[in-house]
Formats: C-alpha cells, sequence, structure tokens
C-alpha cells in the first residue's frame, strides 16, 4: 500500500534505548494517555528481564521477543457466491509487528494477580524463549491458515 500513518511519521524512538519498536510498544500499551504510567511499566518490565536473562541486553530480548510471536500467514474472510471461506494469506510486516504487539499486551493483561510489569516481563520472558500465551495465539493462527489452505485459491 505504501501510506504512511500521521503517529508512523512522527513517533519518536523512546527516551531510554532509543528504539522506535519500543516507543510503539509503549503507544500501545497505554492506556486513557497515561504515557508515563505505560513507559514506567516498559521499564520496569525490561528491569526484571535484565536479571532474569543477565547474558543479553533487555531491549534484544524484548525485540526478539517481538520477532518470535509475528505471525506469517492468517486467514481472512473471503464472501464467495453467499458462502464466507476463511481464506489463507500472507501477513504484511506492519501487520505482523502490530499484531506482535497486540497478542503480547493482552496475553500480559489476561494474566492475573501480580503488577502489569511483572505480568509484562513473564510475557516477554515466555515469548523470548518461544512459549506463553502470545506464542500460542501466533500457533492457533498458523494452524487455522494450515487446515484452510484449501481455500487459497480465493485469495486475490
Amino acid at each position: 500500500m505504501g501510506r504512511k500513518t500521521a503517529s508512523e511519521a512522527i513517533l519518536k524512538p523512546d527516551p531510554k534505548y532509543g528504539s522506535l519498536l519500543a516507543s510503539k510498544f509503549i503507544n500501545c500499551m497505554m492506556w486513557n494517555g497515561k504515557k508515563t504510567v505505560a513507559q514506567a511499566i516498559f521499564y520496569k518490565a525490561l528491569d526484571i528481564l535484565a536479571q532474569r536473562i543477565p547474558d543479553r541486553n533487555p531491549i534484544d530480548v524484548f525485540t526478539e521477543a517481538v520477532e518470535n510471536v509475528k505471525p506469517n500467514i492468517e486467514v481472512r474472510s473471503r464472501r464467495v457466491g453467499g458462502a464466507s471461506y476463511q481464506v489463507p494469506m500472507q501477513v504484511s510486516p506492519k501487520r505482523q509487528q502490530s499484531l506482535a504487539i497486540r497478542w503480547i499486551i493482552q496475553a500480559a493483561r489476561e494474566r492475573k494477580g501480580k503488577p502489569m510489569y511483572e505480568r509484562l516481563a513473564a510475557e516477554l520472558e515466555a515469548a523470548y524463549k518461544k512459549e506463553g500465551a502470545a506464542i500460542t495465539k501466533r500457533e492457533n493462527v498458523h494452524r487455522m491458515a494450515e487446515a484452510n489452505k484449501a481455500f487459497a485459491h480465493f485469495a486475490w
């Protein structure tokens, strides 16, 4: 498509690590415009990651966790002659990133009983190790696409 959103054009790297991905993640995690709260949660989570995985830079662990969650293929509903088919399609890089971020945040929010920064750290660590709820979500999406590959000829 080649379009740039306003947020993409003016998105600044995060102040601590200088990462655009971290900045995007913080913005997606933010509720009610409370960016400092979202930043505090994110940085505390990365501090916990630094303690749990001491031999790696926490921003690298975070980046790899997001990479591990990115889906390659997904199913889209396509209506053909009165019937709806789940058609497997390639996922664009921008959508891969946004889905990965969304799934990690959603998985962290669904964990209960601990502060958000601990839940986020646990989910990022799990995603880094290719396990956890966000990775399970990705596997389910891939499984759905695999199960519906008979309808791939409807993709246009």
